[in-house]
């Protein structure tokens, strides 16, 4: 799936998504200065990137030259601290602002056509009565099924200027006609919640994906739906939430904390400690509170999840999350790139900083999750015990006693293993080529019409094994070889993605993660800790 606004690339996991936010955590305001410069005049880097300019022998990009010699200035100080090209910038601060200029659609290139995916709500879109399934064939009056059609290319012809109109020639599914629509692009919305539903009588479930400018606002509309359906205690999902800003996860903090519970502090060199505090505003201070994280929740992620734990208002479950205890603050160039930059290190009401270590370089940074799959650490609680990042570390107690650990994450109260069947290379090459989607596309399109609404179909339909083998049969054509041992190993989770990736095509993310939770045994524990 493609989404057109940013554009940004969607995987089955996010985990891109998730990671490269986790890569700036600051209070937003930092984000708002208009913080342009350049380097100095007399700098040695400007002097060379000058001289190269005017004097090599070949022509040379210096402006990209310049972003590689910054980002390899500041990648040799923490692995957080980098430059941001002009489209990655804005794209992660569109993800992180609530929102962009759009139409509002996702999308999957098949067959040199663009197929609609999804449809967000109150968009241009929308109000335009675009559905999921409609493809387009022509674009402001031109071709455009057919023409050697790619991401970059989409997001060129799609992406525009407040109000500024575009035509789509589109065919609805399993039409040939085709309808003219005329679209103004405008603001649509992003939000950072992902589904809220019911799990069982009195038990609700809310999984956040980011946290951005609307997260509080977000969690705070969802509470007050499922408390009218008889919310008492929560389940609250963040895994693979690889953070954002800070304002943002103290604000979610505070909705499950007592006034004056201290929440987090940040202090670095030329940052002075500045504490920050629950206040009387939160909306579930007594219900029982479970939060689930895994290995790639990470940055204000562990903010939240390390203030609940330390002041023992939330069972933990999951893994042990990323390890990134560094803030940044952005500070934007005029053309549209930007510098994060390392300012601070966050600490939990305990004290404890979990930022991981980062001495072995940047290579070996970003490969310590692979390295914990490798010792076992992600099948087993006690190899996370027994790991050398826990040893000869200072003793951390939380509000009642509990011993809690520093340096590499958050350790949860109840440990998970990781599910192999769902990781499988198999399942991963399954997920990259879109074959889900594209299956639900083709095939599975007059099946779900079938349903009136998520919830019958949710409760009445499951991948039959028959259904299974012809969905292998039709990706057989773009993945070529497939391991057999995986194919049985991972046949539930295939036929628990099929089935999830078809609640989305027709009702959206809620529908997805009820379908994809069905058999979690993550949600089950987290669901057991609050019962």
């Amino acid at each position: 799936m493609k989404r057109l606004a940013g554009i940004m690339f969607r995987t089955m996991t996010l985990l891109l998504l998730g990671i490269a936010i986790g890569l700036f955590i600051s209070d937003n305001n930092f984000a708002r200065r208009g913080m342009g410069f350049t380097l100095p005049g007399s700098s040695k880097v400007s002097k060379v990137l000058s001289l190269i300019k005017n004097n090599y022998v070949d022509s040379v990009n210096v402006d990209s030259m310049e972003g590689v010699t910054v980002n390899n200035l500041l990648q040799n100080l923490d692995p957080h601290s980098l430059y941001l090209p002009p489209q990655r910038a804005q794209s992660i601060n569109e993800s992180l602002d609530g929102g962009f200029t759009g139409i509002g659609l996702e999308y999957q290139l098949l067959r040199d056509t663009l197929y609609l995916t999804q449809i967000y709500p109150g968009g241009p879109a929308a109000l335009a009565g675009l559905v999921a399934g409609d493809k387009v064939i022509n674009v402001d009056h031109k071709k455009f099924s057919g023409t050697h059609l790619t991401a970059e290319r989409v997001n060129q012809v799609f992406r525009g200027e407040e109000d500024s109109p575009i035509s789509l020639g589109v065919s609805a599914p399993g039409k040939s006609a085709m309808k003219a629509y005329s679209i103004k692009r405008g603001h649509v919305d992003l939000s950072s919640l992902d589904a809220a539903y019911m799990l069982a009588p009195g038990i609700g479930y809310i999984k956040i994906s980011k946290f951005a400018n609307t997260t509080d606002t977000d969690f705070q509309a969802a509470l007050a739906k499922l408390k009218n359906q008889g919310l008492k205690k929560l389940v609250l999902d963040i895994r693979e939430n690889g953070g954002g800003y800070l304002s943002a996860a103290t604000a979610l903090a505070d909705e499950f904390l007592p006034k004056g519970k201290l929440i987090v502090f940040t202090k670095g060199i030329h940052e002075e400690r500045r504490d920050y505090f629950a206040t009387d505003s939160g909306n579930f201070q007594e219900g029982k509170l479970a939060v689930m994280i895994d290995e790639y929740s990470a940055s204000a992620s562990e903010i939240l999840a390390g203030a609940l734990q330390d002041l023992d208002r939330a069972t933990i479950v999951g893994r042990r999350s990323f390890g990134k205890g560094l803030v940044q603050q952005q500070f934007p160039f005029g053309d549209g790139s930007a510098v994060n930059l390392t300012i601070a290190r966050y600490y939990t009401p305990s004290g404890r900083s979990i930022q991981k270590s980062y001495r072995g370089g940047i290579d070996s940074y970003h490969n310590e999750i692979a390295e914990r799959m490798r010792k076992g650490e992600l099948f087993s609680a006690q190899n996370n015990l027994n790991d050398s990042i826990f040893k000869g570390r200072n003793t951390y107690r939380t509000l009642n006693g509990r011993k809690v650990y520093s340096g590499g994450g958050i350790m949860p109260d109840v440990f998970v293993p990781a599910d192999t069947t769902q990781n499988t290379v198999l399942v991963q090459e399954l997920s990259s080529q879109q074959l889900f989607n594209a299956y639900v596309i083709d095939k599975l399109q007059p099946a779900l019409s079938k349903f009136k609404s998520a919830d019958s179909f949710l409760k009445q339909y499951n991948v039959s094994d028959a259904e299974f083998d012809n969905f292998i049969l039709y990706s057989s054509k773009t993945l070529k070889e497939m391991d057999s041992g995986e194919l049985r190993s991972s046949r539930q989770t295939i036929k628990t993605l099929l089935k999830a990736f078809a609640a989305r095509f027709k009702w959206g993310d809620n529908a997805y993660f009820e379908a994809l939770n069905a058999n979690d045994a993550t949600l089950k524990k987290a669901v057991e800790a609050v019962s």
